[in-house]
């Protein structure tokens, strides 16, 4: 029925146009249905005139189309030329206007208190893109299944970007942690165990525990990591003094080398402090090392004291002039091959460096720091294939000399370690300390037995009922003669309101 109504209008206008162009020539009949000739010397746009007005409508819709977008100015000129609740009709010049074909339809909007799925969903909503439709669901997803096999997707996305893209053939990891019980190892101990949640290579997490045998305090922080973890003690007690500490700390590093050695661990070794700060690019960059290698750190110094910071700040302004870069590690030359080292500056602090854990100067850390170095573990097995013989044997070094407190103890030429960091100018680890007092309480693994006393009632706050008036700068001379009035009116109202207050809580 709609062609046969199109053929006719066609029909029609083919006509109509026969007849305005078949007036004064001779020879042709107008009701013909062959084409009428016309002069050579016509122009065309006066053979056909209804072409030429549509060629430019078409020129400018290209236009519009250019400036507006696809989707917009089709949108424009349908509404534009067409009606669309009436069928397809011919406008006056000959031109048929047709709907859009039908696409699919779009999916049912939701309503308030709506069923999907199964389950009740309060509210949804419609965001229309073109002509389809997409559905917007609530937060949380009613269906926890569906979250769930979501994030399964994405890891297995992440995990085959990783093979693609990633490390080819990474080496397992064997972090060093050195710790023991005080105020602040929950803290620090946590952060430390969720980065290495974080690593995407297998993972062993050997935690040496000083004071003498493992604590179940220290254990229990460890069994929520689900990590694979060897958990040991060490005989001697870590001191309160920051020298004595450090040496305490390099024994305990190296019993647990000692441990990889009798259980021949393969992979990667790197010492994780638990104070310090770590990127997740950090355990890429490693993967590149054959032996030794050596990492820039940034050096965080910190004071929990006031005396501290004004010590910061002075040296700050001691060293403006020329300012050291808080960074330690190796340092390259043009080529690319290690030159030798970069320490931190500690000449700028050294009127108030902090002696003792509590102290209200500034901590700092050794010349070279473990955390900065990774090691391979075929270096510590007695009878490896291909070990070098720039390595000193375990056995060989006196745990009680000085110099153990460095990590360049373990190699007879340090010229062979690697410079990791890309030739120590990117930091991927962060040295910071922030220890309490080592005489401050705390609860045995922060959990409250028995629950905690009442020192503030739930009817009263511990703010201040009225909070203390702002001294003013304006004399008393130029001030309004209202505000006397106003301030004792709202004094008055203060206290009848502090009268009411203290009534009630007498009765309850």
């Amino acid at each position: 029925m709609k062609q046969s109504t199109v053929q006719q209008h066609y029909n029609a206008a083919r006509r109509s146009s026969s007849l305005r162009g078949g007036g004064g020539v001779a020879g042709g009949s107008p009701l013909d249905g062959c084409p009428i000739p016309l002069a050579a010397d016509t122009p065309v746009v006066s053979k056909y005139p209804a072409a030429g007005f549509w060629f430019l409508v078409h020129s400018i819709s290209c236009c519009v189309c250019l400036v507006l977008g696809f989707r917009v100015s089709r949108l424009f000129f349908f509404l534009l030329i067409s009606n669309p609740f009436s069928s397809p009709s011919v406008s006056s010049i000959g031109f048929t206007t047709l709907p859009f074909p039908p696409s699919r339809p779009p999916p049912p909007n939701l309503g308030h208190n709506q069923s999907l799925g199964g389950a009740t969903v309060r509210s949804a909503s419609r965001v229309v893109v073109g002509r389809h439709g997409i559905l917007i669901r609530p937060w949380p997803h009613p269906k926890p299944e569906e979250v769930a096999r979501a994030h399964r997707i994405l890891e297995r996305v992440q995990r085959e970007q990783r093979a693609q893209y990633g490390v080819k053939n990474p080496r397992p990891i064997v972090a060093v942690t050195p710790t023991y019980v005080r105020t602040f190892q929950t803290l620090h101990l946590t952060s430390v165990m969720h980065s290495l949640m974080l690593v995407p290579y297998d993972l062993t997490w050997i935690v040496v525990e000083a004071g003498g045998a493992a604590t179940d305090e220290t254990a229990a922080i460890l069994a929520r990591s689900k990590l694979r973890t060897v958990h040991v003690g060490f005989h001697a007690a870590m001191p309160i003094e920051w020298a004595e500490r450090h040496r305490v700390e390099a024994r305990m590093r190296l019993h647990a080398l000692r441990i990889i050695r009798e259980k021949k661990m393969e992979g990667l070794v790197v010492f994780i402090d638990d104070n310090n700060v770590h990127s997740m690019e950090l355990f890429d960059e490693i993967q590149s090392v054959q032996w030794v290698g050596a990492l820039p750190i940034g050096i965080l110094p910190h004071s929990g004291h006031t005396e501290g910071v004004a010590t910061l700040i002075e040296a700050d302004k001691a060293a403006s002039e020329d300012p050291p870069l808080p960074i330690q590690g190796p340092s390259c030359n043009s080529s690319g091959a290690l030159a030798g080292w970069h320490t931190f500056n500690a000449l700028p602090y050294a009127r108030n460096i902090a002696s003792y854990v509590g102290d209200s100067g500034v901590v700092l850390p050794i010349d070279l720091e473990w955390a900065g170095f990774v090691l391979n573990a075929r270096l510590l097995w007695k009878d490896a294939e291909g070990r070098p013989d720039w390595i000193w044997d375990l056995d060989m070094i006196d745990e009680n000399r000085e110099e153990t407190k460095c990590p360049l103890v373990l190699v007879k030429d340090a010229s062979f370690v690697e410079p990791l960091g890309n030739c120590g100018k990117k930091v991927m680890l962060w040295w910071f300390r922030v220890e309490a007092r080592a005489d401050s309480k705390f609860p045995p693994g922060w959990t409250v037995d028995p629950p905690l006393e009442v020192t503030v009632p739930w009817q009263r706050t511990p703010w201040p009922e009225a909070p203390p008036e702002k001294p003013t700068l304006v004399a008393n001379d130029r001030l309004p003669k209202h505000q006397s009035k106003t301030s004792r009116t709202s004094k008055s109202r203060r206290s009848s309101r502090k009268k009411r207050r203290r009534e009630v809580t007498q009765e309850v």
